[in-house]
């Protein structure tokens, strides 16, 4: 059995391990919740509900162990205590929903009126969710809970950077027999991850584009569906009608928040060019006023980069982007703290365009390229530009002008005079456009409906047909 190291996102240190399982014990333990599942589909969904409620309670019980890995893991306090709030909050939301949306229809035939039909939803048997460490609860969970609601077992893969929450997230499924013989969350690398791939019947994965892409071909091998939330590169528009204080405090906000280690988070920055000189000016000076984290965990705003390479793939940004002409107005450069613990102060890039790296490739740090334009054509055009699509933000004088440029841009959601609030708005359906994901939404109720599959029962009510009806 290999034993994987875990870094300290604060400190650098390798103070955290744990056992990659075996693949014949990952075999065993996806058969047993396949087994499992079956009973599992076969309760009434307000008794499924009725377990992920007692699970809630129980969730509670280990919150100050949950929470406190969850500080480790990602180097941030609040943040983890929000990531377990909002996970209470998601149990609480679907078991809502639940008994509304899983229903079956009846309906007729228009063309052969004797001829009706009744659907039964089938839920996929086990469900395989592998997720990313920048947020590690909520997004190990986020297709759990509704899955398991929908009637599937249940085998999650959280990253190997940040798994020190799983020892308190299991001992949480553990306390209610019923649920852990349908829900598990095993940790491994990316080659647990393949190998997950393989054994269940439906995948969720959140993370890069490079490894979606690599879990969509698996599952299309093994011909599953694979519902991918990959990476995004946001734009921001601000139009010259905008309210200064407002955009500036929007772009700060939702570029830096969680030192911007969020897919929603705004990566691209364009103003129009009869406010850009106030904009950069205030937007400057109220991002030299963010402090970082350290040394209190419990002081500050911005948090370490909680994935080493992370901080090496910014400044390797930042650093192109110097090199060809761009100028770095704050922040910029990589402070190491607590002995091995990497920072970025929020980071303002002027003179930027989309021929450097900082423009086009997802970053992940709380870094700010601005860009000016001159009409709004020439800013939609900037905003559609390049491979992804994932989510944006307009910020304009009214709603209605906001709303009038956002219909034209190329994302799954944007935001009209805020940033990123995807990450709060989960009623709302959306699909990433371009190379930012793949399949349903999991927002809406479209994030429990795609768990199952429909089948038609077509009943004849009438007398059939004959062959002999068919004779020319």
């Amino acid at each position: 059995m290999e034993t994987i190291q875990v870094r300290n996102p604060r400190n650098g240190q390798f103070d955290y391990r744990f056992v990659q399982p075996e693949p014949d014990a990952l075999r065993r333990r996806a058969g047993e919740l396949r087994a499992a599942q079956r009973d599992w589909a076969t309760r009434p969904v307000e008794s499924r509900v009725a377990v992920l409620q007692r699970w809630k309670d129980q969730l509670l019980v280990h919150r100050g162990a949950i929470v406190e890995a969850l500080a480790i893991d990602t180097g941030r306090h609040l943040l983890a205590q929000a990531e377990f709030g909002g996970t209470l909050a998601a149990i609480d939301r679907w078991c809502a929903q639940a008994p509304q949306l899983v229903r079956e229809e009846e309906g007729r035939s228009q063309a052969q009126p004797s001829i009706t039909f009744r659907s039964q939803l089938v839920p996929y048997p086990l469900v395989g969710v592998i997720s990313p460490w920048n947020f590690p609860l909520t997004l190990s969970l986020i297709d759990a809970i509704p899955a398991l609601l929908a009637g599937c077992a249940v085998l999650v893969k959280p990253s190997e950077v940040a798994p020190r929450f799983v020892e308190p997230l299991r001992a949480s499924i553990e306390a209610l027999p019923e649920l852990a013989a349908v829900f598990d969350v095993v940790v491994g690398d990316g080659r647990t991850g393949s190998a997950l791939v393989g054994l269940v019947d439906l995948v969720c994965f959140t993370g890069s584009v490079r490894t979606g892409r690599a879990v969509g071909r698996a599952a299309a091998e093994h011909f599953i569906p694979a519902f991918l939330e990959l990476g995004g590169k946001d734009p921001v528009i601000v139009t010259e009608t905008a309210d200064l204080e407002l955009a500036t405090d929007v772009v700060l906000r939702a570029s830096v928040l969680a030192s911007g280690q969020a897919c929603q988070s705004l990566e691209r920055v364009y103003v129009q060019d009869s406010l850009y000189d106030r904009f950069v000016a205030r937007l400057v000076e109220k991002a030299n006023a963010v402090p970082i984290n350290f040394p209190d965990i419990h002081a500050g705003v911005v948090g370490p980069l909680i994935f080493d390479r992370q901080a090496d793939i910014i400044a390797g940004q930042i650093d192109d982007a110097l090199r060809h002409g761009a100028k770095v107005l704050c922040g910029g450069r990589v402070e190491i703290h607590g002995g091995g613990g990497r920072w970025i102060r929020p980071t303002v890039v002027v003179d930027v365009n989309h021929s450097m790296q900082l423009m086009t490739d997802e970053t992940f740090g709380p870094v700010m390229p601005v860009m000016k334009f001159r009409t709004i054509d020439e800013a939609v055009e900037l905003a559609n530009f390049g491979t992804y699509g994932l989510s944006a933000a307009v910020i304009a004088g009214t709603l209605e002008e906001a709303e009038a440029i956002a219909r034209r841009i190329d994302a799954g959601a944007v935001s009209l005079n805020d940033g990123s609030l995807t990450g709060v708005m989960h009623e709302a359906e959306k699909n990433s456009f371009k190379c930012s994901g793949l399949g349903g939404s999991r927002m809406g109720a479209a994030g429990l409906m795609r768990f199952f599959r429909r089948k038609a029962l077509i009943r004849q009510t009438g007398r059939p047909a004959t062959i002999g009806m068919f004779d020319e």
